[in-house]
């Protein structure tokens, strides 16, 4: 037993080499932790990488990815520094991979997805083994095959539309010829076969109530070559000279003795030059504030009498209850009063019953043999080659793919939507689109040259904006596409009787549909379609499901593709419904600002120029005002986009970061190439700048690409001075 002074000293010693530890744990203490606080910020970066992996960071992977990635890789020209010519980086070597030769139209991504969409539409019409008997799919393939019946229709010949003349009453190129009414003729081809001599009557918005059809009434759809088409006289007299000697061609195609048809045609001709001098050129219509001018059907007659307009709109808008009070609209007064003096006096001359007839030809023409086609390929490169361009001739799949699409559009668009339009990838572009108009609500509080209740203003407008995506939802509707299809039969032999069925079914299917309809299935496109659109008729935005395929768009696709191409054009239709803004007359504290902005782009633009043709940067104003900044507003939404969304990828080999990629997608899509001819008629008449322009002109101002991609200031796609109005 220790006594207490022991005790003592085994507690000093105890102290004395606790003491001892601690100096030395004090001493190793920092690095001790040192260590522990590495350990865990590796900890916490490998958490963080582990869960950006697991969140999609990092190289999209997939089979789209992938050829989307070879695609960039191969139109890239890498010799171009990015910084001097972007779209000549991005598409420099896009010509080579996709040559176009003279006389053909323009290719472009556009075209080559379009080009796409049509191979998968006559796929989907060829697998008729597939279809259910007797469905509204299996009358799509077979009118589709019987257009394809190229043997069955040169055997018939011109028989069929020879067979349709006579039951019309005939017309003196054959013969002796039984003078018929004059009004039973123009209400049969009219209310039966969509044929228009002398005016086109159709139902469409009221332009002061979008929610109210009414019925409107303008000049027909002419053939002949018009003197505005042309800005030489010699190339105006050559295209008069084939156009009548197409005319002459027709008729002796259907029979006409030689002799009676160089004296007839002539005098149909003359007609026909003096119908279309009675029109009203658009400007000046336009100047008068003719282009709608409300009437009755009993004010008309009084005006231009010689047409007995009751029973013709009767005929037209069958089964339609039509009298004579029913408020209609014009579109040139003055030029069906001038029709109804010509009718006056020729109303009862042999030759009004054939221009009637030859107006029919040509709307059924495309029906009949090869002759007939043949014929009008020759008169359009006839009238081609006075505006330095030729014809180029479509494969017959093509043409029948077109007609069916036309006839059975709905049908076909279902079959189309079926195959490649997932409705994963609708909500994507739905939520897309929500990103889009929730930037551009953000920038409408903000701009100089909109006072706060222009500002209201254009929020409300944004906010009454319909957006359609894809397909009009009726199409799916199985059983509605039976009943709206089931009195037509087509027949594999008899294309001709099959559009002539079709022209006399689906006029009273129209008619009472266009009664019914608020206009959320009047879709100006096929869900096939390539190009979206905004329609001022009925404040709406459109993006057909044809575009939301590859290059432009995949629900794999990293965001900065899928922003970068749709995004962007999911932003220039909607700053088209803002037209009536840039164009309004403000104060002057907020005008100066909108004018020095338009002055800024009129004067970038027209420094581009062609074959020594430059841009027209006043008539190419709104779309690049369009383009500019629904390049901005896409990226900014991209931004938002990438903020709130797990997922961020970027393509494989292609060596871009996410926003690089973004505005590499932006010039992909408008990558390729023109004739100087095609480039030409675009600098002329076109109001969008050539595709280069469009991509230079609008990166040239964007604020955030010359830091992504390290341009100097001054450089060509990195300007000291930038234009904006959005």
């Amino acid at each position: 037993m220790k006594t207490s002074s022991q005790q003592q000293q085994v507690g000093f010693e105890d102290q004395k080499l606790a003491e001892k530890w601690w100096r030395r744990l004090r001493r190793f203490l920092p690095l001790g932790l040192l260590l522990a606080a590495i350990l865990v910020g590796f900890l916490v970066l490998l958490t963080y990488v582990v869960q950006s992996c697991s969140r999609g960071l990092g190289n999209c992977e997939s089979h789209e990815c992938e050829v989307l990635a070879e695609r960039f890789l191969s139109s890239r020209s890498p010799d171009i520094h990015p910084c001097q010519d972007f779209f000549g980086y991005v598409c420099g070597n896009w010509s080579a991979k996709n040559s176009v030769s003279e006389g053909k139209g323009p290719a472009n991504t556009f075209t080559s997805l379009w080009e796409e969409n049509q191979h998968i539409v006559r796929e989907l019409l060829e697998r008729s083994q597939q279809q259910n008997s007797g469905s509204v799919e299996e009358k799509a393939c077979k009118f589709y095959r019987s257009c394809m019946n190229t043997e069955k229709i040169q055997e018939l010949g011109a028989e069929p539309m020879i067979e349709l003349i006579n039951k019309l009453g005939g017309w003196s190129l054959t013969g002796p010829w039984n003078q018929t009414d004059f009004s039973k003729t123009l209400h049969v081809l009219m209310g039966d076969y969509k044929t228009f001599p002398f005016f086109k009557a159709y139902m469409d918005f009221s332009p002061w109530n979008t929610n109210t059809r009414i019925i409107q009434i303008d000049h027909p759809d002419f053939d002949m070559p018009s003197k505005s088409q042309y800005t030489d006289k010699a190339d105006y007299a050559k295209g008069l000279r084939v156009y009548l000697s197409y005319l002459n061609t027709l008729g002796e195609l259907l029979g006409g003795r030689e002799n009676l048809t160089s004296l007839q045609i002539p005098l149909v001709f003359s007609f026909m030059s003096q119908l279309l001098n009675e029109v009203t050129p658009m400007a000046e219509r336009q100047e008068k504030r003719m282009l709608f001018q409300q009437t009755t059907i009993q004010e008309l007659q009084e005006l231009a009498p010689s047409i007995d307009w009751l029973s013709s709109l009767r005929a037209v808008f069958h089964p339609l209850a039509l009298n004579a009070s029913e408020s209609i609209l014009v579109h040139d007064m003055k030029y069906l009063k001038g029709i109804s003096r010509l009718l006056e006096q020729n109303q009862k001359t042999s030759f009004l019953q054939i221009y009637m007839i030859l107006c029919l030809v040509q709307n059924l023409s495309p029906a009949l043999d090869d002759r007939f086609q043949r014929a009008r390929r020759e008169l359009n490169e006839g009238l081609k080659e006075n505006s330095a361009q030729t014809m180029v001739l479509t494969p017959h799949w093509k043409k029948c793919v077109t007609d069916t699409s036309s006839f059975y559009e709905p049908v076909v668009g279902a079959m189309f939507i079926r195959e490649t339009f997932q409705p994963k990838t609708k909500k994507l572009a739905e939520e897309m689109f929500s990103e889009v108009q929730a930037v551009l609500r953000s920038r409408l509080g903000s701009l100089e040259w909109m006072d706060k209740q222009k500002g209201k203003e254009a929020m409300d407008k944004l906010e009454s904006i319909k957006v359609q995506i894809g397909y009009p939802p009726r199409i799916l509707n199985t059983e509605e596409m039976n009943r709206e299809y089931a009195e037509f039969q087509p027949h594999e032999e008899t294309f001709f009787a099959n559009v002539l069925e079709f022209l006399r079914s689906s006029q009273k299917r129209i008619h009472l549909d266009s009664v019914d309809s608020h206009g959320e299935d009047d879709w100006e496109v096929p869900p096939f379609s390539v190009y979206s659109y905004y329609s001022l008729k009925h404040n709406t935005v459109t993006f057909p499901a044809g575009m939301f395929r590859s290059p432009f768009f995949h629900k794999d696709f990293p965001s900065a593709v899928n922003f970068g191409t749709v995004g962007v054009f999911m932003a220039h239709e909607l700053l088209h419904a803002f037209y009536e803004y840039v164009n309004l007359s403000l104060g002057s504290k907020q005008r100066e600002p909108l004018d020095r902005g338009t002055r800024c782009l009129v004067e970038q633009y027209e420094k581009y120029t062609f074959h020594g043709l430059a841009v027209n940067g006043s008539t190419t104003l709104l779309e690049n005002i369009a383009d500019n900044g629904g390049l901005e507003v896409a990226h900014q939404a991209y931004e938002s986009w990438v903020q709130k969304q797990a997922h961020k990828k970027i393509l494989p080999k292609i060596k871009l970061d996410s926003h690089q990629l973004f505005f590499a997608s932006f010039a992909q899509a408008f990558c390729g190439t023109e004739t100087s001819e095609g480039l030409r008629e675009t600098l002329l008449r076109d109001h969008h700048s050539p595709s280069r322009v469009r991509v230079l002109g609008a990166i040239a101002n964007s604020k955030d690409f010359g830091g992504l991609f390290q341009c100097a200031k001054g450089s060509p796609m990195n300007p000291e001075s930038k234009c904006r109005i959005w």
